[in-house]
C-alpha cells in the first residue's frame, strides 16, 4: 500500500507508536469533555488512526478508559456487583469490593496506576473517571432527599481515596496489615451514612 493510500485510510504506517497515540489521545479527550462526551471517533481523529483501530487495541470506550488509567480490569465488573446489592449495603459491599481488587494479584497494577495519577499533577482524568464512571450509577440511587446524590457519592468516594493511600501508599498500621472484613466492618457504616444517613441541611 502506498503513503498516499495510508494517509486516505487515516492509518498510521504501521503499528510503531499507534497504541501510545491512542492512549495519549484518549487521556486527553477524556480529562477535556468527560467519559459520555468523549467519543471513539474523536479520540481517533486526535490519535490519527482509523477508529477501527481503537476498537482493534482496546475493545469498547470503557475499557479504553480503564487502559488510559492503567487499570487492570474492567471498572464494570466491579461496577456490576454494586448494582446488584440493595442501597442499605452499599456501604460494606463498596468497600470489600473495591478493596479486595486491591489487595488481590491484580491490586499491583491498579496502586500503580493510581501513583501516576498522583504524580501527573492534572486530577482531570481521574476526576472524570470517579464522576462520570464509578459514581455515575451510584448518585441517583442515594438521591434522597433529592438533590444530595452527588456530595453523598462524592463523600463515599473520597473515604475510599484515604483508604487507598492510607493502606497501599503510605502503608499506614493498622490498617495496612487490617483484614479485609476487619475493614468492611469499620469503614462500611462510614460509607452508607454517607449515602443513606441524614445530612446537615445547608
Amino acid at each position: 500500500m502506498t503513503s498516499a493510500n495510508n494517509a486516505r485510510s487515516g492509518r498510521r504506517p504501521g503499528n510503531s507508536g499507534t497504541r501510545e497515540a491512542i492512549l495519549h489521545a484518549a487521556r486527553e479527550r477524556f480529562a477535556e469533555v468527560g467519559f459520555d462526551r468523549a467519543s471513539i471517533r474523536s479520540i481517533a481523529t486526535a490519535a490519527g488512526v482509523d477508529p477501527a483501530l481503537v476498537h482493534h487495541y482496546f475493545g469498547t470506550k470503557a475499557e479504553l478508559l480503564a487502559a488510559a488509567l492503567q487499570l487492570p480490569i474492567d471498572p464494570r465488573i466491579v461496577l456490576a456487583q454494586l448494582a446488584a446489592v440493595p442501597v442499605e449495603h452499599l456501604g460494606e459491599t463498596l468497600v470489600r469490593t473495591v478493596v479486595g481488587v486491591w489487595d488481590s494479584p491484580l491490586g499491583v497494577q491498579a496502586i500503580a496506576g493510581f501513583r501516576a495519577v498522583l504524580g501527573s499533577g492534572d486530577p482531570a482524568l481521574a476526576r472524570t473517571f470517579m464522576l462520570d464512571v464509578v459514581l455515575k450509577d451510584i448518585r441517583p440511587r442515594v438521591d434522597s432527599p433529592p438533590g444530595t446524590g452527588a456530595k453523598r457519592a462524592v463523600l463515599a468516594a473520597s473515604q475510599l481515596a484515604g483508604i487507598l493511600v492510607a493502606r497501599k501508599i503510605v502503608q499506614l498500621e493498622p490498617i495496612a496489615s487490617m483484614p479485609l472484613e476487619e475493614l468492611v466492618a469499620l469503614v462500611g457504616p462510614t460509607l452508607q451514612r454517607y449515602f443513606t444517613g441524614d445530612l446537615p441541611p445547608t
